[in-house]
């Protein structure tokens, strides 16, 4: 059985639970901004999350290097300084925009920060396979924007017509494929 409340009590047991809940909220926003304050106070910039290159400044994120390169957040998993700078040209940056590309990759990281990054700047990105498929995708040539990833005992970047063939042992496909999309920036040659 329930107690039978009048409508006065009731409000003010509903004005009181109000009060107390915004008093709660104020205590918890207080609280957030007192930590941040608090929690910059103790911490320094450390150094080696942030650099400069060729003037444009990367900081470390969540173990990725981030740059704002005209207007658009960049991030790559590997800076500049780390790569190993391999001879060759491609395309820059510039030929991609608005332009459909297509992605084979042998390496699933490596894959990613090509979409990461190129979408941003691409009328669309897909998975497609080159010259034959074995997978439901599209067949493309070198007619198209299209990028190919592969595992090989040679490291190289080579631009083919619209094809960029990006090769090297598994363990430095990521950062062979971030030296590619620093050179269509423009960030090294």
């Amino acid at each position: 059985m329930r107690k039978i409340i009048s409508k006065q009590s009731e409000a003010k047991r509903r004005k009181r639970n109000q009060i107390i809940v915004g008093i709660i909220l104020v205590v918890v926003m207080f609280g957030s901004v007192f930590g941040v304050v608090v929690g910059n106070f103790g911490t320094s910039e450390n150094s080696d999350d942030k650099i400069i290159y060729n003037g444009v400044e990367f900081f470390k994120s969540n173990n990725y290097w981030v740059a704002n390169i005209g207007g658009v957040d960049f991030v790559f998993r590997y800076n500049p300084k780390e790569v190993n700078y391999i001879d060759g040209e491609v395309d820059s940056l510039n030929k991609y925009i608005g332009e459909p590309i297509y992605v084979y990759s042998e390496d699933e990281i490596s894959r990613l920060e090509i979409y990461q990054n190129l979408q941003k700047v691409a009328g669309r990105i897909q998975d497609a396979c080159f010259e034959k498929c074995e997978k439901d995708l599209p067949v493309k040539t070198c007619e198209e924007r299209f990028i190919i990833i592969q595992e090989s005992n040679e490291t190289n970047i080579i631009q083919n017509e619209s094809c960029v063939f990006i090769t090297g042992k598994k363990e430095d496909l990521v950062k062979i494929t971030d030296e590619f999309l620093y050179k269509a920036i423009g960030l090294i040659n």
